[in-house]
């Protein structure tokens, strides 16, 4: 899937998840424009399954790059609240929070899904492959980091926030198997000094719990399957 098609297909449903707000699940589509189900009492937003997939015949993943998308007009909205120019959100201070966004990602979820899941990491697709094609969507950060030296303090009980929008393939026949959607923010609630480190700190944080709800799932389909 090219970066052009994720993003028509991610805002089509991101529209609908957005409108909904904290409506219950109930009130989302039951059936997706490929044929998924919208599955029930999952602890995402929205997890739509291929009827009949079964993740079982699974015992590798082939982690895609992790796409990263900002909200759009973040970045002017962010700007036009900033009296500082030299606290100003360039394109390339935007550049460099998708690069690291994209890398902690991949890192954390590798981290978790071969240390605690014991899942074998590869490079291609294949028999016995799971393809996890990831995208960070609708991201905004409350208290981005910038090349600026100046001082400026922000306070905020979070760090802003961020949907998580994958998708998993058979690494055989590349057909999609299910589509994940889940709006988070980031913070705890507390109303503390926002910076770079704890912007990071904070989207580590949810960036475990995906990995963590994943592999939780994959370990439960091998118990249920004998394996």
């Amino acid at each position: 899937m090219t970066a052009k098609t994720l993003m028509t297909v991610t805002a089509a449903l991101l529209s609908i998840l957005l409108a909904a707000g904290a409506v219950a699940k109930d009130s989302l589509p039951s059936k997706t424009h490929d044929g998924l189900v919208l599955m029930k009492n999952t602890k995402l937003r929205a997890v739509y399954l291929k009827p009949g997939a079964s993740l079982d015949e699974y015992d590798k993943v082939f982690l895609v790059d992790c796409y990263v998308a900002f909200k759009k007009n973040w970045q002017r909205e962010q700007n036009d609240q900033t009296m500082d120019l030299q606290n100003r959100v360039t394109d390339q201070d935007m550049k460099n929070i998708r690069e690291h966004l994209a890398k902690e990602f991949n890192k954390v979820f590798t981290e978790v899904l071969s240390t605690k899941g014991g899942h074998e990491i590869v490079k291609t697709a294949g028999t016995g492959v799971l393809i996890v094609r990831p995208a960070i969507v609708n991201l905004e950060i409350t208290a981005p980091d910038t090349l600026s030296s100046g001082f400026n303090m922000t306070f905020s009980s979070d760090a802003g926030q961020m949907t998580l929008y994958m998708e998993l393939y058979d690494g055989k026949t590349g057909d999609i198997i299910a589509r994940i959607i889940d709006p988070e923010a980031m913070g705890n609630d507390v109303l503390e000094m926002r910076d770079s480190v704890t912007n990071a700190a904070d989207a580590e944080r949810v960036l475990k719990r995906w990995a963590s709800i994943l592999n939780d799932h994959l370990a439960a389909v091998a118990k249920n399957s004998g394996g």
